[in-house]
């Protein structure tokens, strides 16, 4: 596989991609700085994530959406709440990917739905990610694979049955 002009794979060699997630805190200048930081230590690429709050879940204070384990450091929250905290803003996207093109590196990301693709899209990011707890959102895999750019799918979680319907998902549209 490619990604950009790097090639991916056996007999190749290792392929460093850092992962952002939410570790910015919300903060663009900690974000570029991890940027930086992941580039010094070596990191070909950069991975974010590209969701918002209300695109991944319900702002519901019950149930499996709010967090009463009095052992948790988000005892009191909502999954929604935690959403927002940890997303990275889609205005932030672009000066990231700036800033590691800057250093040398790629920058794609793990979309969570089908808008966060046509985000990207329009951003034109050199791959996709599709994170463990979305590879049984064929949807999301097929609209990724239909851009024609290669797609990492993690398999955590999936069954091996999951995993071929990912994977023939993706084959059939288009991705190699």
């Amino acid at each position: 596989m490619k990604i950009a002009d790097r090639r991916i794979g056996l007999g190749s060699p290792p392929f460093v991609i850092a992962e952002m997630s939410g570790n910015h805190n919300q903060s663009l200048d900690r974000a570029l700085a991890i940027v930086d930081a992941a580039a010094k230590a070596g990191a070909h690429a950069l991975k974010l994530q590209t969701y918002t709050a209300d695109t991944m879940t319900l702002a519901i204070n019950e149930g499996e959406f709010f967090i009463s384990d009095e052992a948790s450091l988000w005892k009191g929250k909502n999954l929604h709440d935690l959403y927002a905290m940890a997303y990275t803003p889609w205005e932030w996207h672009e000066p990231i990917m700036r800033r590691a093109k800057e250093n040398g590196m790629l920058c794609f990301s793990s979309p969570f739905d089908e808008t966060a693709v046509d985000f990207l899209e329009s951003l034109d990011v050199p791959a996709y990610k599709i994170a463990s707890f979305e590879n049984v959102h064929l949807p999301l895999i097929k609209k990724a694979a239909s851009t024609g750019k290669p797609v990492i799918i993690s398999t955590g979680m999936a069954t091996v049955s999951e995993i071929d319907d990912a994977v023939r998902t993706a084959r059939g549209a288009g991705c190699r």
